[in-house]
């Protein structure tokens, strides 16, 4: 399972970024489930950012309620992160997450009931 995260960078305070992630395995994907986005900056722990469910139903952070927006595309097996009014508080690697249900190309094995991670992009946001 591989879970390819861009659009990460460097913005001034107050600019936008947007984030995407594609879902892709070696077999078939039956469902996606969850879909979310999460963050580490240095010395913390990785905390949620966003989330949104198969049927689309938000779930946000307090810090960036009315500032980001979470959004899916069943059909590309993606998840968007729209960053707005950006804060120096903001920096940090992002992470994307799924819940997905998928089959093996080769062995024919059904994987359900775990969550993959991206390896992060790193979002800076500093003058």
């Amino acid at each position: 399972v591989q879970l390819q995260a861009s659009g990460g960078g460097l913005v001034q305070p107050g600019g936008s970024l947007r984030l995407s992630c594609e879902v892709s395995v070696s077999g078939t994907i039956f469902s996606i489930n969850d879909m979310g986005w999460y963050r580490q900056a240095p010395g913390k722990q990785r905390e949620l950012v966003a989330r949104i469910s198969s049927g689309g139903s938000t779930n946000y952070a307090d810090f960036v309620k009315g500032r980001f927006v979470i959004s899916r595309d069943s059909a590309k097996n993606s998840v968007a992160l729209q960053m707005n009014s950006l804060k120096p508080d903001d920096t940090a690697v992002y992470y994307c997450n799924a819940d997905l249900v998928w089959e093996h190309g080769i062995t024919g094995t059904v994987e359900a009931g775990k969550d993959y991670w991206g390896k992060g992009t790193q979002v800076t946001v500093s003058s």
